[in-house]
């Protein structure tokens, strides 16, 4: 009987309930897969294992099983999967990326632990799995984003994250958020104004009003729509707000 003909079910349920459950950040250590890293170093692995603590991948590789025992890791048991990433580099994959240091979305050590597990027949190659879970999502075993489980045998984790709305969110009120002023880099070029009610507006080189619409702020984002129509990004770092190459303080 295939993997694809077996219940998945109750596919590691346990170490689900362990990973949903822990708070101490334990190590999650899938074990006996066949791993497709699309790092060009590393490649691909059978009969091995990867280990990650919460967001970050710590080792892929064969024989980790002992070493994640000793340090108390959660053992989800993938004999029979494919272990690819969920997010795949097509601009390294098409050569364009000159160091293998520059190259994301492999499972390397020190990268994300966003990755897919599929049975070995559905994943010939990671297009083939990532193919797998655009169209045949009840056969995917797990779906981890940054360490945290996404789809689990068939069914959606429990407590996962929901996708935003789709479609522009009302603008926010902001009343008595420390980021509502006005900002100005260090040049004195640029002044930005973000006012309370979630618009923003820009005087450059003194010419006023240069840009004005709205704006949205999330953790330490800020994502601008601007009334002719197009976005753009800033990010608060402590006192500053960078934004397109400027850094601004509060004036």
């Amino acid at each position: 009987m295939s993997t694809t003909d077996t219940d998945i079910a109750g596919w590691n349920s346990k170490a689900l309930d362990e990973i949903l459950s822990d708070d101490t950040g334990r190590p999650v250590l899938f074990t006996n897969a066949r791993i497709l890293t699309m790092d060009p170093l590393i490649g691909t692995m059978t009969g091995a294992d990867i280990l990650f603590v919460g967001s970050l991948i710590v080792a892929v590789g064969p024989s980790l099983f002992t070493a994640a025992e000793d340090d108390n890791a959660i053992v989800v048991d993938s004999t029979g999967m494919t272990i690819v990433p969920a997010v795949v580099d097509t601009v390294a994959l098409a050569g364009g990326r000159g160091r293998r240091s520059e190259h994301v979305a492999t499972l390397t050590p020190g990268n994300a632990s966003d990755l897919v597990v599929v049975p070995d027949e559905l994943a010939a190659d990671v297009p083939g799995a990532l193919a797998t879970l655009a169209s045949r999502p009840e056969q995917v075993r797990a779906l981890i984003a940054a360490g945290r489980p996404v789809l689990w045998a068939d069914s959606d984790a429990p407590g996962r994250a929901t996708a935003p709305e789709l479609g522009i969110p009302a603008s926010p009120d902001l009343t008595g958020s420390p980021r509502v002023g006005v900002w100005i880099d260090q040049d004195d070029f640029l002044h930005q104004e973000l006012t309370a009610d979630g618009r923003y507006d820009e005087t450059r080189g003194g010419r006023p009003h240069a840009y004005q619409g709205r704006y949205w702020i999330d953790g330490d984002r800020i994502d601008y729509l601007d009334d002719l129509g197009f976005w753009a990004v800033g990010y608060f770092r402590g006192d500053e707000l960078h934004h397109v190459g400027y850094i601004m303080h509060r004036g």
